[in-house]
């Protein structure tokens, strides 16, 4: 039985870039594009009538911006996935994403490859910070304490730290994994005593940078 084509949604301000990325999308029989848009508002119209799996947003477009879609979305309770494209290759990009709510970012001169590698990969659940998955990228964004954790990480800790990386609540990380509010909350301090951390951003940076996560 054939694989399911993951539904992807695009929004960019720029036609060009837009037709670009459609064609590069057609060109792998997993994705299928089921939506598009030159700004935010209209890919929250979109999407709401057409859901995706997967969301590419520019993040610089004139009124509601790569951001702005990410927050919208999650405000209205869509925790559909979101990569952010930018032709910016700007070191503050994968923690303002991570705290918009945004799954991850993509520099937009990427490889078709990594194209389909980040939607894939956020389409499991995955959360990509950095614009490709290489060495020299995530040595770009290593958390200068490299210490290691006082203690290894559970499969559900591991969960709970990728969800954090996608900028959610405990109230919405609660619903996602089936636990009470109460216990995520103690999860997430035990997280951050294991690695030695005093918030959720550094928890992150540095779970990114010894490669927990």
């Amino acid at each position: 039985m054939t694989a399911r084509p993951i539904k992807v949604a695009l929004a960019d301000d720029q036609a060009l870039v837009r037709s670009g990325l459609t064609a590069l999308l057609a060109g792998f029989a997993e994705l299928e594009l089921v939506a598009e848009a030159q700004d935010g508002e209209a890919l929250l119209a979109a999407v709401a009538e057409t859901p995706a799996d997967v969301i590419l947003s520019d993040i610089r477009m004139p009124g509601l911006d790569g951001f702005g879609l990410v927050r919208a979305l999650r405000e209205r309770g869509d925790a559909t996935p979101v990569v952010l494209l930018t032709t910016f290759d700007e070191d503050s990009l994968a923690l303002a994403a991570a705290e918009a709510g945004a799954q991850g970012f993509l520099l937009k001169d990427a490889s078709p490859e990594d194209l389909f590698e980040a939607i894939t990969r956020v389409a499991r659940g995955e959360t990509l910070l950095a614009p490709v998955s290489t060495d020299p990228v995530r040595a770009r964004y290593a958390y200068r304490d490299q210490s290691e954790p006082t203690d290894t990480f559970n499969e559900r800790e591991v969960s709970i730290l990728r969800l954090i990386a996608g900028g959610y609540s405990n109230r919405e990380i609660a619903k996602a994994v089936f636990l009470s509010e109460g216990t995520v909350k103690n999860y997430v301090s035990e997280i951050l005593d294991k690695l030695g951390t005093r918030d959720r951003t550094r928890a992150v940076l540095k779970a990114i940078t010894l490669r927990i996560i």
